[in-house]
């Protein structure tokens, strides 16, 4: 069971601070508070996979699901971003929040989390990667593959809905199993100059992922 209601860790995230000047090229995108809390709810209320686990986050941003995961039981929480601003707000959430046993590593997901130290470090990783657009075409996929090699239990994950199937082929490559949890509209609020409308809703999978198993 969650420790925490939905309701009220939906208010706690939405008071996390977001990205000041997101930047394209890494397709910042804010994880929607309504998303991430139904999302981490589930994974501990339904899968007991957050409380008293030690808990990834790839592509953690401003923090969203790192603060989640933890006020959800996590016994530590590590976010891993490239980018120094978003890490600098991350923190800074993470200290107006006064929450401890949560840590932000600045790292390139896809190259410096493919090394032996991080291998089935974690029981848990969390994470809403790119999807893969504009120039990160597979980015997707490659957040997917260090997500294998950093668990040893479990993996929860968001995918546009249209990448199902070539999503399970490839797991089933690496041995892990895959189901999809929950089919989701996720709302992508105007953000950048290209973008022609206020807002637009995209399908995504909730995916839930057992590497424990795996053989990569």
């Amino acid at each position: 069971m969650a420790r925490m209601k939905l309701r009220k860790l939906e208010e706690y995230l939405q008071g996390v601070d977001g990205f000041e000047k997101p930047k394209i090229l890494l397709e910042q995108y804010p994880t929607p508070s309504h998303i991430a809390s139904c999302m981490l709810f589930d994974i501990q209320s339904k899968y007991d996979d957050l409380e008293n686990k030690l808990v990834a986050d790839l592509g953690s941003g401003s923090g969203m699901l790192s603060i989640g995961a933890f006020l959800l039981g996590a016994q530590f929480t590590v976010g891993f971003e490239l980018d120094s601003d978003a890490i600098e707000i991350f923190r800074n959430n993470v200290a107006d929040m006064e929450l401890p046993a949560i840590d932000c590593v600045q790292c390139d997901v896809i190259r410096d989390l493919t090394i032996d130290s991080w291998d089935n470090v974690f029981d848990t990783v969390v994470m809403n990667p790119p999807f893969g657009t504009k120039h990160n075409a597979g980015m997707d996929m490659r957040f997917l593959e260090s997500a294998v090699r950093l668990s040893n239990q479990s993996i929860y994950s968001l995918h546009k809905t249209s990448t199902r199937d070539y999503i399970s082929k490839k797991t089933k490559e690496w041995s892990v199993t895959g189901e999809v949890v929950a089919k989701l509209r996720y709302n992508i609020d105007s953000l950048y100059k290209f973008h022609k409308k206020s807002s637009v809703d995209i399908e995504v999978d909730f995916w839930k992922f057992d590497s424990s198993n795996k053989n990569i």
